[in-house]
């Protein structure tokens, strides 16, 4: 054996050894629970495949980014925040996950009112509320408490949030508004947008557009109703513009000269030719 094989060999078993007493000073720190083998019996656990025992991450997991200590940064300064609360008590019982309970503590009034300043929702200017997998009453209640504080905010994105009804939501100063991928059936559902000119809709459940003139008085600009059971009436597109007179793109495609057409009348159109 060369000289050079020779010490790249033993460098290795250094290395090796080094990993093993790593190993062994973590299994000495870290009680790992022994994990059964119907072919070998009792075995011990890798200190690195650690599934079924907790993470210390584990107690954060619930905790939304204003419940952290020791941190100044304030909601207007968030792009993407998580805002979905977690589960109740009731559900943690029920889980099994006792340990996330015993660390919950009573809200004094002082901490409630620090909270609130530290979220600062009223100074967003742009914010994206996407995906935040509400699936109880409580959570998108508190979902509709952060949008009615958002008083400033002229960006906005709700994606796939399970959202069926804003009407009671007012956005004063809101220019473009993506709520796609919800479960709308109407336009009236929608929050109130006097200062609208993007409004993206798609993937929904409007099915007539009857309700679409109260976009009339808004300075919208461009509509995106894609995969919407409205986009398949007939003279889809020519009700649309005729609605709203400030649109110039509809689905992304500009207004076109046979958009400006007036609609044929529902009646005229039924009528058929005796011979």
């Amino acid at each position: 054996m060369s000289e050079s094989s020779s010490g790249l060999t033993t460098s290795n078993q250094r290395f090796c050894k080094s990993c093993l007493s790593y190993c062994s000073i973590l299994s000495n720190t870290h009680t790992v629970p022994p994990v059964s083998s119907q072919n070998r019996g009792p075995i011990s656990q890798n200190c690195d495949s650690r599934l079924s025992s907790p993470l210390p991450s584990d107690s954060f997991k619930y905790l939304n980014w204003c419940d952290l200590e020791e941190h100044d940064v304030r909601g207007n300064q968030l792009r993407c925040p998580r805002v979905r609360e977690g589960p109740s008590e009731e559900e943690l019982f029920f889980r099994g996950e006792e340990d996330t309970l015993k660390k919950r503590k009573q809200v004094t009034d002082t901490e409630k009112w620090q909270k609130k300043l530290q979220e600062n929702w009223e100074n967003c200017a742009e914010l994206n509320l996407s995906f935040q997998d509400l699936g109880d009453l409580y959570q998108v209640e508190n979902l509709n408490r952060i949008l009615r504080r958002l008083i400033r905010v002229e960006k906005l994105w709700l994606v796939d949030n399970s959202l069926t009804d804003l009407s009671a939501i007012r956005l004063p100063r809101c220019k473009e508004l993506n709520v796609s991928k919800n479960h709308f059936t109407s336009f009236k559902q929608l929050p109130k947008i006097p200062q609208i000119q993007h409004l993206s809709l798609a993937e929904n459940n409007i099915m007539m557009l009857n309700g679409i003139s109260v976009l009339r008085d808004t300075p919208l600009e461009s509509l995106i109703l894609k995969r919407n059971p409205c986009e398949f009436q007939e003279n889809y597109r020519q009700l649309v513009f005729s609605s709203l007179p400030n649109l110039k793109t509809l689905d992304g495609v500009p207004r076109l000269p046979e958009d400006c057409s007036p609609p044929e009348n529902n009646f005229l159109s039924k009528m058929c030719a005796i011979l």
